[in-house]
């Protein structure tokens, strides 16, 4: 009895396998439980990552913030630290968390969670899933997802800056920013923010994506070349 040679296996494999992976990854990735899987696990690994860098991004805006309006000798993060230990307490490093870690998961999670639907939104409209369309993807995803966070990022900051305010509380603040500087206020600085958002991820997810495409092309490339 002859062998059968129909095993998958021993099959050559055609040049349009790519474009049915590609197809396939396509239609996945436009459901609503893959972009809700994508926010999910982008907002856990963000908040994970504030909770523990936040101690940096206080560093950070104390260092921006020092002299404002006047001249003098800048102190670095080494004395900032310092001072920040000797006078306010361990605990300073951690003003603004509560604001900070909510900001990181909707943040987190709108950035990756909104870019493969506009993704496949432009690809719809304008027929082309290419470099171009994913730079622009990520932009506005990332804007988008700055200006829907800015007021936990003011609240975050102004928690940082004052530690009579981070005794207080996140929901005093809001009051009070509310109530003397109205609403707009929640909204400072947005425009730069929305900007270095979008080009952050931008540069982030595309070339991410990209790099993914090129591998898998040559994964499949090699193999196919093994089989003829």
């Amino acid at each position: 009895m002859g062998i059968s040679s129909n095993n998958a296996s021993d099959q050559p494999i055609s040049s349009g396998s790519l474009n049915h992976v590609l197809e396939s990854n396509k239609s996945t990735a436009i459901s609503a439980s893959y972009a809700l899987y994508h926010f999910g696990t982008s907002g856990i690994a963000v908040a994970a990552a504030t909770s523990v860098t936040h101690p940096l991004d206080v560093l950070k805006v104390r260092l921006q913030m020092q002299l404002v309006g006047r001249k003098g000798p800048l102190t670095g993060m080494g004395g900032i630290f310092t001072q920040i230990m000797k006078i306010e307490g361990p605990r300073a490093l951690y003003l603004g968390f509560t604001p900070a870690l909510a900001r990181s998961v909707v943040y987190g999670g709108l950035r990756l969670g909104l870019y493969e639907p506009s993704k496949y939104v432009f690809d719809w409209a304008f027929g082309s899933s290419n470099f171009v369309v994913k730079v622009a993807s990520g932009a506005f995803s990332g804007a988008i997802a700055t200006a829907l966070t800015n007021p936990m990022e003011v609240l975050k900051v102004r928690l940082q800056m004052n530690p009579s305010l981070g005794r207080r509380g996140p929901t005093r603040e809001i009051q009070t920013i509310y109530s003397k500087e109205g609403l707009q206020a929640f909204w400072k600085g947005v425009g730069p923010a929305m900007s270095r958002a979008a080009a952050l991820t931008a540069s982030q997810l595309a070339t991410y994506d990209e790099s993914k495409l090129v591998k898998s092309k040559l994964l499949l490339f090699n193999l196919i070349s093994s089989k003829l």
